[in-house]
């Protein structure tokens, strides 16, 4: 495979993996041709690579930097702005986790708090209140859990996960 084909399968890889970690296509596909550019791009640059729109392209660059994950870059004597990626691979799994959580697990959280409340005269209603204190604690746990690994380091992730598989 020569470099041109592993970049575009790159760049349809980490696409499609954008998804997952709940982006769209296009967004993630930015972003991968900015973690393998040896350089900052332009917009223009962008849109031509991925044949999308100035739209498209503006739309998803501002939403890579309220990620976190992209960021302008200024050369002297250019009227363009120029964008590059976040390459600290763990920077760029805590920026994800950080957001990820923010847009499902904060707001789930909220939905517990306020079922919390529900009156038990009703059938069910004491099996329903168990329910979302078990959902609840596990939520908890989860986002505590996610708080102490967006606030550590690499070294002491890695550590704690090979503790963990051993």
């Amino acid at each position: 495979m020569n470099f041109h084909e592993g970049k575009e399968r790159f760049i349809q890889a980490w696409g499609a993996l954008g998804s997952n970690w709940g982006v769209n296509r296009t967004m993630a596909q930015i972003h991968a041709l900015l973690l393998i550019a040896p350089e900052s791009l332009c917009a223009e640059d962008i849109m031509e690579e991925l044949k999308i729109s100035r739209g498209n392209a503006n739309m998803n660059l501002r939403a890579l930097m309220d990620w976190n994950l992209v960021y302008k870059e200024l050369k002297p004597g250019e009227r363009r702005e120029f964008f590059v990626a976040e390459k600290d691979m763990w920077e760029v799994v805590k920026n994800i986790i950080i957001q990820r959580k923010k847009k499902e697990l904060e707001p789930m959280l909220r939905v517990l708090d306020e079922l919390s409340d529900v009156e038990t005269g009703e059938p069910g209603a004491e099996e329903f209140i168990r329910l979302i204190k078990d959902v609840k604690l596990f939520a908890s746990k989860a986002d505590s859990t996610l708080d102490s690994l967006t606030k550590s380091d690499s070294n002491w992730f890695v550590g704690t996960f090979m503790k963990m598989i051993k």
